[in-house]
């Protein structure tokens, strides 16, 4: 298992959390609203990504995919994240963290399971706990940034109410395991709507979970390097 050296930051202060990870999945098409599910299938569509076969949908990712780092490197320029809250299961405690689906777009034509394999997962250093946060939970905003020309693009924003519940995720994800076991689980929620209506191949990536009510964040920041070294 894979460990992540996490930091929980609490209403009474901060404290390490070294989170081991057994398994981990990939939420698809999660929205509550299915006018945003059917925007988001039209996006990937617009790319030559096939509607998925049920909605929502899950993926199973290698454990070992997952990373805090700030630099991601990829040999296919046609490369994108989206925007997720993060569910670590840990027991009967869970944690909240910002991450970045990135994606292989250009493999995610003949198959979506594969394309997420090719990228890792990106996750925020930091995390919350889930239950000082569950009360203000629709009304905490994701946003996503990239780049473009050298200029910082707001690339998604939504409230978390736009996206299926965590019980909802939770029993869904629990009704796919066949042993439903949760423990040392990583889920990725699923993402929002690009305000763009198509991908942009940055060469960065930011994503934040922000709660108006009490003013924090949490950040996952990375670069992304293409491997073109070799003639």
């Amino acid at each position: 298992m894979k460990q992540l050296n996490l930091t929980m930051k609490k209403k009474s202060g901060t404290q390490p959390l070294n989170f081991l990870v057994k398994r981990m999945v990939n939420g698809g098409y999660s929205g509550r609203d299915q006018k945003s599910v059917n925007r988001h299938i039209e996006e990937l569509k617009k790319a030559g990504v096939p509607a998925p076969d049920e909605v929502p949908t899950l993926y199973p990712m290698a454990s070992y995919l997952i990373t805090t780092q700030d630099t991601l490197e990829t040999v296919e320029k046609s490369t994108s994240g989206e925007a997720e809250f993060v569910l670590f299961l840990d027991g009967k405690k869970m944690y909240v963290g910002a991450g970045s689906d990135h994606t292989d777009r250009a493999l995610e034509v003949a198959s979506i399971l594969k394309s997420k394999q090719m990228c890792p997962n990106v996750v925020s250093a930091n995390v919350w706990d889930y239950d000082e946060v569950k009360e203000d939970w629709d009304n905490l905003v994701l946003r996503s940034w990239t780049d473009a020309d050298g200029q910082r693009i707001l690339y998604q924003e939504a409230k978390l109410s736009a996206i299926m519940t965590v019980a909802d995720i939770l029993a869904f994800v629990k009704s796919r395991i066949k042993d439903n076991d949760l423990n040392n689980l990583v889920i990725y929620s699923g993402t929002i709507p690009l305000l763009s209506g198509e991908a942009i191949y940055g060469n960065s990536f930011e994503v934040e979970l922000h709660n108006p009510q009490t003013k924090n964040s949490l950040w996952c920041r990375y670069k992304i390097r293409f491997l073109d070294y070799l003639k």
